[in-house]
């Protein structure tokens, strides 16, 4: 035995070793790339017709396996179509590293912890009053094509605004607002609707923050008109946040950049917690006592439901 692993480690070079690393890393980043979407079923779909052409082939059915192979080439056109959005996130994804922009961008100190200030502020008064909701926080994806959708509005971020945007019945309710760094780019925005098969029920604003979660890596916060729920939608998924507190600490953790003084290990150790699910990243912030701005809380539960279902109809 001594022997045979002393050959084999011979054999191990640090090409071979590279070219593992690489490989691994490349099937993990293809796996959290269609985590939590619908591709998950397709690859296990694809997967079992691999499983029947290995079969055909070893039990010598010539004709069944002729049918597979001519299939196949209509497949690979096919699969372009049905993974469509994975592959735009995974362009977008190389894009962002490509450009470094997360390492060599600017950074505008307070800013993060200002709008998260705000937007939870604004949050959690709409969840007491029953008001819904829909507000996306853009990161390193640019969203001007779906601010287009909506009205510009360009002005600063506050509580205020953002409840008289969202007052029922007001001309810019029913949409999304979308959030660039300290200001609001617009609202009134059209999203894309997650076509993802969700285990219970939502409404049509959490469908559109899973659908503009999907197409980029924006932050989207809701506002439940049926049940005064708040909720943190990122990567695709949605995160229940019970009180303003948790809301504004989580907001922090995805929001505020580092400072220009920061550290290059520092920058990428804020990187690796950006990639942890954003329950995973709300137990840190408990943890680490992120220090955030206070704002005024009640500390009461909200209020029983009594709006109309939000998934009733309407753009969002």
């Amino acid at each position: 035995m001594l022997p045979f692993v002393e050959s084999l480690l011979r054999q191990v070079t640090p090409t071979i070793v590279l070219d593992i690393a690489i490989t691994a890393l490349f099937i993990y980043s293809i796996f959290s790339l269609i985590r939590g979407t619908r591709a998950v079923t397709l690859v296990a779909g694809v997967s079992v017709l691999l499983g029947i052409y290995a079969l055909a082939q070893l039990l010598g059915l010539r004709l069944f396996t002729q049918i597979l192979q001519a299939g196949a080439f209509v497949g690979v056109f096919a699969l372009v179509v049905v993974f469509q959005p994975e592959l735009r996130r995974a362009l977008e994804r190389l894009g962002r590293v490509g450009t470094l922009g997360w390492l060599l961008g600017p950074h505008v100190e307070g800013t993060g912890a200002h709008v998260a200030a705000e937007v939870a502020k604004a949050a959690a008064a709409m969840s007491r009053e029953g008001h819904g909701a829909l507000m996306v926080l853009e990161r390193a994806t640019g969203l001007e094509e779906i601010a287009e959708t909506g009205v510009m509005i360009h002005a600063d971020v506050t509580a205020e605004l953002l409840r008289t945007i969202f007052t029922p019945r007001a001309p810019l309710h029913d949409g999304a607002v979308i959030i660039r760094r300290d200001s609001v780019l617009a609202a009134g925005a059209l999203l894309p609707l997650s076509e993802m098969h969700l285990s219970e029920r939502f409404g049509t604003r959490h469908r559109a923050a899973l659908g503009i979660t999907e197409d980029s890596d924006a932050v989207a916060v809701v506002v439940s008109e049926e049940n005064h729920q708040m909720s943190v939608v990122e990567r695709a998924r949605i995160v229940r946040v019970p009180t303003e507190a948790q809301l504004e600490r989580a907001l922090v953790a995805l929001l505020e950049p580092l400072d220009a003084g920061s550290t290059l290990g520092a920058r990428l150790s804020r990187r690796r917690v950006f990639r942890l699910p954003i329950a995973e990243r709300l137990r840190l912030a408990r943890h680490r006592g992120t220090k955030v701005r206070q704002t005024p809380r009640d500390g009461s539960p909200p209020a029983a439901a009594t709006a109309p279902d939000d998934a009733s109809g309407g753009r969002q």
